[in-house]
């Protein structure tokens, strides 16, 4: 059943991570250069590899209990790319780097968000589905 409201919310996580990484700049460098996630190999592997999370949760519709578990996983993984993130514009000294923040650096907060929310929707499933098979 790929119609489900969880479907969608992975959907969005999946082009939050693959389209966005791509055409959001992460942060402006003291040159007034826009560095993209492709510039980092580290942040690219990352948002490729929560992309690829979702497209992969989205097709285990059967098991919701691998698909929850697949979504704490991404959820944990971009948990890790947002700590990336804060160290390259807080630890890194002045303006050496970082001149500028892009929108772009705020992307693994809405993938979590809509992952948070595909898992309640799962919840909300399971227990549907339990809530039936107490009933026969």
């Amino acid at each position: 059943m790929i119609q489900r409201i969880q479907t969608i919310y992975l959907f969005l996580a999946l082009l939050v991570a693959a389209l966005g990484s791509y055409f959001l700049s992460l942060w402006v460098n003291e040159s007034e250069e826009s560095i993209y996630a492709i510039d980092k190999p580290i942040v690219m592997g990352a948002f490729v590899l929560s992309a690829l999370l979702a497209l992969f949760t989205i097709f285990l519709f059967n098991n919701r209990k691998l698909q929850f578990v697949m979504n704490r996983l991404n959820i944990i993984l971009n948990f890790i790319l947002l700590g990336f993130f804060v160290y390259w514009s807080l630890i890194i000294p002045g303006e050496m780097q970082i001149s500028e923040k892009g929108i772009g650096m705020f992307l693994p907060i809405i993938s979590i968000v809509l992952l948070v929310m595909a898992n309640k929707a799962i919840k909300k499933d399971e227990a549907l589905v339990k809530s039936v098979d107490r009933l026969r």
